[in-house]
Formats: C-alpha cells, sequence, structure tokens
C-alpha cells in the first residue's frame, strides 16, 4: 500500500514494558526522526505529557453522549486489561496486519459490516462483536467504574447508528453536502449549548 509509506495513524508496536517504549522513543528523538513522541501517529498511544493513553482511532463524536460513551468504553477496556495483568492472567495478542483487516472493514462498512472473529476465525456482523465486547469483556468492570449508563450509551448507537450513517442518510435524502454540514453543525451543538 502506497500510504504505509508515510506517517500515517497505525497500530501500535507492543512493548514488553514502559521503559521498552521509552527507549523507543529516545531512540526516535536522538536519531532526529520525530522532535517528540506526540509525532507517533498510532491509533492508540501513550500520551507525551500525562501518564494516559491517548485513543485516536475514532472519528469525531459529534454527539456528547456519544463521546462520553466512547471515553467510557476505551476507559473499562484499560482497566480490564490492567485487571487481567495485576491477576497475571495473559490476554491474545493479534498480529498487527489482522487488526488492520477489521480496521479496514469498519472503515469501509461500518457498523452494517461484518468484522473477524480471530478466537472463533469466522466473520461475524460488527453489531454482534461491539455487543460481545461490552457484555463478555467489559460487562464485569463497568459498575466498579460507576459508568455503565455511559456505557449503555453504545447500544443505543448501535440502534441507530453513527454518525457517519447520519450523514450518509442526511446525503441521501438531500444529495446535498451543505445539507450534511448543517446536520453537522446541529447536532454537534445538541446537549452543548
Amino acid at each position: 500500500m502506497i500510504f504505509k509509506n508515510f506517517r500515517a495513524p497505525e497500530q501500535p508496536r507492543y512493548f514488553a514494558s514502559h521503559g521498552e517504549y521509552q527507549n523507543y522513543v529516545k531512540t526516535l528523538v536522538k536519531t532526529g526522526t520525530i522532535p517528540d513522541a506526540s509525532k507517533i501517529w498510532w491509533d492508540c498511544r501513550p500520551n507525551h505529557k500525562y501518564p494516559t493513553l491517548e485513543f485516536r482511532v475514532c472519528d469525531v463524536c459529534t454527539r456528547v453522549d456519544e463521546a462520553v460513551c466512547m471515553a467510557a468504553i476505551f476507559q473499562a477496556i484499560c482497566y480490564k486489561c490492567w485487571k487481567l495483568r495485576s491477576s497475571n492472567m495473559t490476554f491474545r495478542i493479534y498480529p498487527n496486519t489482522m487488526i488492520d483487516e477489521n480496521k479496514w472493514r469498519a472503515v469501509r462498512y461500518g457498523l452494517d459490516g461484518k468484522l473477524i472473529d480471530f478466537g472463533k476465525q469466522e466473520e461475524m456482523p460488527a453489531r454482534e462483536l461491539i455487543k460481545e465486547m461490552i457484555e463478555w469483556f467489559i460487562g464485569d468492570v463497568v459498575d466498579e467504574l460507576g459508568s455503565r449508563k455511559e456505557v449503555e450509551y453504545a447500544y443505543r448507537i448501535l440502534e441507530e447508528g453513527s454518525s457517519a450513517d447520519r450523514q450518509l442518510k442526511v446525503f441521501r435524502e438531500t444529495g446535498s453536502l451543505k445539507a450534511v454540514v448543517d446536520h453537522l453543525i446541529l447536532e454537534t451543538e445538541e446537549g452543548v449549548l
């Protein structure tokens, strides 16, 4: 792929420790490859100033409730992974090539598409896999975090569609990109103003 030759968002590398990641960054900075870690453009990365993770894989949520939902899901995933690690339990690490395939499918087909369930090695409807992740993988930690309501907003998204689905609907109905932009403005103001 031609885009592999450019610095573009991609899957993060696997590092056995934070120290290993820091050595990677130090090498890139020392060799003049990047000025600092903010130029590592992965879908998920440690923030270069604060002890947090940045998730950069999603489009901008146009509704506040959707943004809060996504943040709550990411928080729950991180917490669940931390709990597994602290209990000396492992989880599967799939090759980036497999994750890239699902990323492409998600971008191309959205919620109506199919993703690959790598454990079962079969295609599954995206909505089904998202529900499975919410219920099976993070379902046991959302109450500890106090974010069940925020996470369960995902069911509304799954039922009504994403912002991309709504934008496409407006375009199909009007044939106007201006109408799509007007829709985005109104939807972004929703719950804020």
